[in-house]
């Protein structure tokens, strides 16, 4: 009589009945074949391979067969299992790090945040964009899951995480019913200082989108794109208003002249527009009134002259972004353009640009994320954080806080680049001299300059170092009909950065070296 229990298999293989020793060598020669092959893993609609070997999974042959148990004594329960079957996972002896590791490739393409309900115009039509969940990969459970169901020969499912968005078909019909619907009923009157401008339905439509926030009541909270209202007031109503004029630099004749500044009248376009969302969801009167206010100066010629700012410091470029992430790029080059940075000042570009949302003149654009596409409003900003970033460093800036992408971008330089997130990631670099730093950029359908200005300090020169330990990346296979970009992938690998600053006055030179490692880029299979 065998010491393992009838109706026992292991990892698909049936063992029961059979001594520990024959037990073994069945698992044996059946499992061991399947070492060296790709374990297929399934998550949601994403189908990919790990290597079993790069993912440290080894049959922890001792406890495998421990864990099938031993004949019962009891002759009831004896009889009893000559009538049923029980599965048993393997035991692994496995490296959990590297199991962690091949898992947490496959998280980027799987995780889905859910999508909030909102409303699109369509013409002068409000359309429902129904809210819809998101997903995550359970890392821990999955990794249990991989360890014991790996050497079974078939297709790993691995455990998902629904996450819920916050609004409702019911919040999207009642922003439809209660804003949107009455916003684009009719014109806009806006009342100025002896001239009057209309906003369109057309305007209206085009500026009007909706926030989600649970802890609003409705959740679905209706915002202006004050940059696209303004922009179709401005020209009707400029006869009425005085601009004023920052001082600024001119350096095109190659020395810098100051250009004077200039107070003026103006319309507050924040407090016009104030009340015109209560405007819009009402029937009549649908009109405001322009509040005018003076307008000094935010720059004085006086300010210009204490800066000490007499030329260019640094200069970078860089290129390759597609249309929609270009609108955002410049949107945020805009804002911060004219910067000054002044003696010991820490610049932030999310302080300067933050909410990157639509009703802050940010579009949707595509985004491409291990090879896979996701749309997001502010897609695209993290060129202008690798832009400035190297236009600060060669500036010789100091780097108060950065962080560089999860997987490599080629045309961005190794381990000298930079990206934002929300509130979460930020770039910001400290000015520690004793003159102004002025932020230029310039910005043209295929290329993003930044330029700073100031008073040359140092001479800055970069050393990158050799790409070490390369980590393969896995394979994912995207189901057909879905979203995809296909990928050949490309390793993970280590890399440094040494900044050397040399004082022009005094001579001295200090380096600064930065280690950052790289992700895999996953090989993208479309339409498996």
């Amino acid at each position: 009589m065998g010491s393992v229990p009838r109706g026992v298999s292991v990892a698909g293989v049936q063992i029961g009945g059979l001594s520990r020793g024959e037990a073994e060598q069945r698992l044996r020669s059946a499992i061991e074949p399947r070492s060296t092959k790709p374990v297929i893993v399934m998550a949601g609609e994403v189908q990919s391979e790990i290597d079993p070997r790069a993912a440290g999974l080894q049959v922890d042959w001792r406890a495998t067969l421990e864990q099938a148990g031993s004949q019962p004594l009891n002759p009831i329960t004896r009889i009893t299992s000559f009538f049923t079957e029980r599965e048993v996972g393997v035991v692994n002896s496995a490296d959990e790090r590297s199991v962690a590791t091949a898992l947490e490739q496959l998280a980027p393409v799987v995780d889905r945040e859910p999508t909030e309900g909102s409303v699109k115009f369509e013409g002068l039509t409000p359309v429902p964009v129904e809210p819809e969940d998101g997903q995550q990969l359970d890392l821990p459970a999955a990794a249990q899951v991989l360890e014991r169901d790996w050497a079974s020969g078939q297709p790993v499912v691995l455990p998902l995480i629904s996450t819920a968005p916050a609004t409702t078909m019911d919040d999207v019909q009642q922003a439809i019913e209660q804003v949107a619907r009455p916003a684009v009923a009719a014109p806009v009157t806006v009342n100025g200082e002896g001239a009057q401008a209309t906003l369109t339905p057309k305007a209206i439509a085009s500026a009007l989108s909706f926030r989600a926030d649970p802890a609003a009541s409705p959740k679905l909270v209706p915002e202006i794109n004050e940059e696209s209202i303004t922009d179709a007031l401005k020209p009707q109503l400029a006869a009425t208003v005085t601009p004023s004029r920052d001082a600024a630099l001119d350096f095109s004749s190659g020395t810098p002249v100051v250009t004077p500044s200039q107070d003026g009248r103006g319309i507050d376009y924040d407090a016009t527009l104030g009340d015109l969302v209560r405007v819009l969801s009402q029937p009549s009167p649908r009109q405001i009134t322009a509040v005018y206010a003076d307008q000094p100066a935010e720059v004085t010629t006086e300010d210009i002259n204490k800066l000490g700012i007499v030329g260019e410091i640094s200069s970078f470029t860089t290129g390759g972004f597609a249309a929609d992430s270009g609108q955002n790029i410049k949107r945020a080059a805009e804002q911060i353009n004219g910067t000054i940075v002044e003696p010991g000042e820490t610049f932030s570009l999310n302080a300067a640009t933050n909410p990157r949302n639509a009703a802050n003149g940010y579009v949707e654009a595509g985004i491409i994320s291990d090879g896979h596409p996701a749309r997001g409003v502010g897609g695209g900003v993290s060129q202008v954080a690798t832009t400035l970033y190297n236009a600060a460093y060669f500036a010789g800036m100091v780097d108060v806080a950065h962080k560089e992408h999860s997987f490599y971008i080629s045309r961005y330089p190794v381990a000298r680049e930079a990206t934002v997130y929300n509130d979460v990631i930020d770039l910001k670099f400290r000015n520690d001299g004793p003159t102004g730093v002025l932020i230029q950029t310039t910005w043209t359908p295929s290329s993003l300059t930044v330029k700073m200005f100031g008073t040359k300090r140092y001479e800055v020169t970069s050393a990158t170092g050799p790409r070490t330990n390369p980590t393969s990346p896995n394979t994912i296979t995207i189901p057909a009909g879905q979203p995809c970009s296909p990928s050949q992938g490309a390793p993970g690998f280590t890399a440094t950065d040494t900044r050397t600053l040399r004082n022009l006055q005094t001579g001295e030179t200090r380096s600064e070296t930065r280690t950052v490692k790289y992700n895999p880029s996953p090989i993208v299979v479309c339409g498996g």
